[in-house]
């Protein structure tokens, strides 16, 4: 069986029934897949590249991941935040620098590594248009590693954000984690929530992913079911 190992932050981790209708990219990701490709999820909420490699998450993908794998790497919300230095990163420093070290470890066990760029923000102004996140440096300081690198890029930070302009913003709130009061046990006084998705918004952005690696094309393509 194949394996892909994802390392990243709350967008792509998986969720329990304690979080719904909260839903990562990564969780949503095997409704792309072939069955004999499966999903180790290391995601974990609120990490950054930093954090990462200091809780020692990478080491324990490390102990695992096998020649043939796969390992996506997804960061940047949390490389942002400047008031927490265990987890801010420089864009163009230590983010790229991490995210090397994320690509060595899988090279070096005969891994294939995948640079996916942040997912974009819900941010709409106030006349309906889509602002720049926070996330222009970190996506291309991603994207510079890749070419130096020679790694594979998905470009899910751009992606995203097409389909935000096109869909517009009353839609999208039904992607991202803006909840009625009382309409989940998980939270009663309801949630309006502008990064995290819905199990609607995770299908769509995994979606983005699986046509990433469709582009990729090779071994990255075969990941995914026929008919895509």
């Amino acid at each position: 069986m194949k394996k892909i190992y994802w390392a990243g932050d709350s967008t792509a981790a998986q969720k329990t029934i304690l979080a719904f209708p909260e839903t990562g990219i990564g969780q949503a990701m095997p409704l792309y897949l072939k069955p004999d490709v499966a999903v180790e999820n290391h995601a974990v909420n609120g990490r950054s590249t930093k954090s990462f490699i200091d809780e020692s998450r990478l080491s324990a993908i490390y102990d695992r991941i096998s020649e043939g794998d796969f390992l996506f790497i997804q960061f940047g919300h949390n490389d942002e935040k400047k008031e927490d230095p265990s987890r801010y990163t420089d864009p163009f420093s230590d983010f790229m620098t991490n995210l090397g070290t994320f690509v060595d470890a899988a090279r070096t066990k005969g891994a294939h590594p995948v640079l996916i760029t942040p997912l974009e923000r819900r941010c709409f102004n106030e006349e309906g248009r889509l602002d720049l996140g926070h996330h222009t440096d970190y996506v291309a300081a991603m994207k510079q590693t890749a070419v130096q690198l020679d790694v594979p890029l998905i470009d899910l930070y751009s992606m995203s954000r097409a389909l935000m302009k096109e869909a517009g913003p009353k839609k999208t709130t039904e992607w991202y984690m803006h909840l009625e009061p009382g309409k989940y046990a998980a939270y009663p006084d309801g949630k309006t929530d502008n990064t995290h998705l819905k199990w609607e918004g995770a299908v769509i952005y995994a979606g983005c992913v699986a046509k990433g690696l469709q582009k990729l094309g090779g071994i990255y393509s075969d990941l995914l079911i026929e008919g895509l």
